[in-house]
C-alpha cells in the first residue's frame, strides 16, 4: 500500500495559489482514478487502486506548516512506513513547468516537508516536486500564497499533469523507473 499526500492549504482563499499545486495534483489523480474524497477532522482521503496496488490519497487540512500532523496520523492508522509515502508539493527552487522526483534528504526550506519530517522522525519518503519558481523582489511567503498568474497557469497545469503521471509510475513501475523518465535533463520544460 502507498499513501500519496498532496500538500496545500484548505479553503477557497488558497485554491489557485502556487502553494496548492500539491492539492491540485491529488485532485487530478483522484479524478483519473474515479475516486471521491471523504473528510475527517484534520484530513481528506480517498482510497483506490493503481495497477493492482492499493493507494490512499491524502490531503492534510491542517494548513501547510502543520502537514506532518495529518500525514503521521494516517501512516500510523494504516500501518504504512515512510518508505511507502509519496508527497507532492511545490518547490521554489525549480522553474515553473519543471518537476523532480527525489527520495529522502532535507526539507529544502519547505515548511510542509519540514513538518512531515519532524512528525515522522524520518525523511525517507519520496517527494514529487512541482516547480513554481523563486520570486525576484517579493517575500517568499507572499509569493507562494499568490494566485497563479495567467502567463504561468498553462505551464504549471502541465507540470501538475506530469507530476500525476510520475506518481502513478512510482506506484506501478518503481521509483528508479519514474526518476529515469521524469528527471531527465532533456525534459521539454
Amino acid at each position: 500500500m502507498w499513501i500519496i499526500a498532496g500538500l496545500g492549504n484548505p479553503g477557497g482563499k488558497y485554491k489557485d495559489t502556487r502553494h496548492n499545486v500539491g492539492f491540485r495534483a491529488l485532485e487530478l489523480l483522484a479524478k483519473k482514478l474515479n475516486l471521491s474524497f471523504t473528510s475527517e477532522e484534520t484530513y481528506s482521503i480517498a482510497e483506490g487502486i493503481i495497477q493492482d496496488t492499493p493507494v490512499i490519497l491524502l490531503k492534510p487540512l491542517t494548513y501547510m506548516n502543520l502537514s506532518g500532523i495529518a500525514v503521521a496520523h494516517v501512516l500510523k492508522k494504516k500501518r504504512v512506513t515512510p518508505e511507502n509515502l509519496i508527497v507532492i508539493h511545490d518547490d521554489v527552487d525549480l522553474l515553473p513547468g519543471k518537476i523532480k522526483i527525489k527520495k529522502g534528504g532535507s526539507s529544502g526550506g519547505h515548511k510542509g516537508i519540514k513538518s512531515i519530517i519532524e512528525c515522522l522522525d524520518s525523511s525517507e519518503f519520496i517527494r514529487v516536486k512541482i516547480g513554481i519558481g523563486r520570486p525576484a523582489n517579493i517575500p517568499l511567503e507572499r509569493y507562494v500564497l499568490e494566485k497563479l498568474p495567467h502567463e504561468e497557469r498553462e505551464i504549471i497545469i502541465s507540470s501538475i499533469k506530469r507530476a500525476v503521471e510520475a506518481t502513478m509510475t512510482i506506484v506501478s513501475a518503481g521509483l528508479q523507473e519514474a526518476m529515469t523518465v521524469f528527471n531527465r535533463r532533456d525534459n521539454p520544460f
